[in-house]
């Protein structure tokens, strides 16, 4: 059976993508889900996996060209099963007996080797962020052993087995491919080698290893392979800028030297730069405001470290941006570029539901084991208004509107020290005031000891963020892709306010708040904004218990 391998989607606005490299030739084996090729697009570069087991029969799209989304790039024929293959891979490199595990740790003799976990069908690469053990401590069963960041979650990765750690392959943040060896563990604490072979493969790096193995298509777990470190000196240290070749086509044809294109800001994953940057560079390069830029750009650094200027020697630290902040960054200035953002803003007289809260928080704590927080009543009010104005409940594919019939509201939860996760209350339509609050208090619980799981931070249709929290009145947030709107609720004060009563005007002490609808306008116009807001405020200002 002959299979066509398309060209993938990455993201809803990528039409095209660049093959970078091939990895298996015209003829060679693949095994299903192994690395076939490499792609460069708008957004991201990354490995696309075969679809299937047999052999790369045609390869249609050659490396540098670039085609649409969809376009068959390569035929493979599933009718060539591996065991006619077999003795072809034992020629090219040592193959070792293998025991994996249910999550694809390699278990043989005395080493199991630990891999970088699959934490979601669309996530295909993770980076360690902390270890928590070093190279000779012990560790036992299900302890954890390092943490993760992943595009959609970070979490603590458990042992599989207990033992001595003896090698960390992968440093802090460092990203690698999902079931890549991270870390080996031995009962004994000794480099036994699962094979019985002993096998030692001297000054050859980690790198090497790996790419040789890519290159010939036999990728092998090294459980029987000791490798020293290597040893890096200033001298070899060479730019760590990524340009995939359609950015450099795109450079070559506009005649953009190399030094001069290490100046174009990236913004891709890991800061790589994007046709998107490189065109704009160019847009400003053609108009002359680069000049100016880079002449402002060039001042600064020349004087940022003289004496005499404002910033004087020694007074800037430079730290660098962090995983989560990183993503962060990344996810705001998508958002940005996507949505049309515009915010409104009521005020709330929360008197009603301040009342129930003093009257009942000591039965709540008490009897149903949960604080009783203004959130748990802002969730239902969204809830509500999110049923009389669906479109608010939506996202935006292409030209399409996709109305969602479900509600999973996304509670903002800050995480420290510097950091934002939004997991979501799956079918909060479904749950009561108690019910809501329990929730509420899981997630931000697991949020903080880093337990949420995929499913916790994916599929959410509406966002909450509390900024109130930290005593903010109100703002104007960031839309949360690829949902049409946010609510931003500022804290809640007592302040003087004019109230009508029996046709007669007074002053009042009220416990009033702030809410702020940021919305995307490409969708969501200022009236369906207001009367979006005007639903949540008629029901909090209305609350009976």
């Amino acid at each position: 059976m002959l299979i066509d391998v398309p060209m993938p989607k990455m993201g809803e606005s990528i039409m095209e993508g660049t093959v970078i490299k091939w990895y298996k030739n015209a003829g060679d084996f693949v095994k299903k889900d192994e690395t076939l090729f490499e792609i460069s697009t708008d957004k991201v570069d990354t490995e696309v996996p075969s679809l299937a087991e047999g052999i790369l029969s045609k390869i249609l799209v050659s490396v540098n060209e670039t085609v649409e989304v969809g376009k068959v790039v390569a035929v493979i024929d599933t009718s060539v099963s591996s065991e006619k293959t077999s003795k072809t891979e034992e020629t090219q490199a040592p193959v070792y007996t293998e025991n994996k595990d249910g999550e694809g740790n390699v278990k043989g003799g005395e080493i199991t080797e630990v891999v970088m976990p699959k934490m979601g069908e669309s996530i295909m690469e993770g980076t360690v962020i902390k270890w928590h053990k070093n190279p000779g401590e012990t560790v036992k069963a299900e302890e954890t052993l390092f943490e993760i960041s992943t595009d959609k979650v970070d979490t603590e990765v458990p042992s599989p087995v207990a033992g001595k750690l003896i090698d960390i392959l992968v440093k802090e943040q460092e990203t690698v491919a999902i079931g890549t060896v991270v870390a080996r563990i031995s009962p004994s604490g000794d480099r036994i080698s699962n094979s019985g072979t002993g096998l030692v493969v001297p000054s050859q790096t980690i790198e090497e290893l790996s790419m040789n193995n890519m290159a010939a298509g036999n990728i092998t777990h090294a459980t029987t392979v000791e490798i020293p470190a290597p040893k890096v000196s200033k001298e070899d240290k060479k730019s760590s800028k990524f340009l995939s070749p359609l950015v450099i086509s795109i450079a070559n044809a506009e005649k953009i030297p190399a030094d001069e294109l290490e100046n174009v800001q990236g913004t891709g994953i890991d800061g790589r730069v994007t046709k998107k940057d490189v065109l704009q560079y160019i847009e400003l390069r053609s108009t002359g405001a680069l000049s100016k830029t880079t002449r402002h750009v060039k001042k600064s650094i020349s004087t940022q470290n003289t004496p005499g200027y404002d910033t004087p020697a020694g007074k800037i630290e430079r730290i660098p941006m962090d995983i989560v902040r990183t993503k962060i960054m990344q996810h705001t200035v998508n958002s940005r570029d996507t949505s049309v953002h515009v915010t409104g803003v009521v005020e709330v007289d929360m008197t009603k539901i301040y009342n129930f809260i003093k009257a009942n928080k000591e039965s709540f704590q008490k009897n149903e084991g949960v604080r009783i927080t203004y959130m748990p009543f802002i969730v239902t009010g969204v809830v509500n208004a999110l049923k009389e104005f669906p479109y608010v409940n939506a996202s935006i594919e292409e030209n399409s509107i996709l109305v969602k019939k479900y509600y999973n509201i996304g509670i903002a939860v800050a995480v420290e020290p510097n950091g934002l996760i939004v997991p979501n209350i799956k079918s909060a339509d479904e749950k009561n005031l108690i019910g809501i609050s329990k929730s509420i208090r899981d997630l931000a619980d697991r949020a903080r000891t880093k337990k949420l799981t995929v499913e916790d931070i994916t599929g959410g249709t509406f966002t909450i963020t509390n900024y109130g929290v930290f005593g903010s009145l109100f703002g104007t947030p960031i839309i949360n892709q690829p949902e049409v709107a946010i609510l931003g609720v500022g804290t809640v004060v007592k302040r003087p306010v004019v109230v009508e009563t029996d046709g007669f005007d007074s002053i009042a002490i009220k416990p009033m708040m702030y809410l702020s609808l940021s919305h995307d306008h490409r969708l969501v116009d200022g009236m369906l904004g207001g009367r979006f807001l005007k639903s949540i405020k008629d029901f909090l200002e209305s609350f009976t218990a």
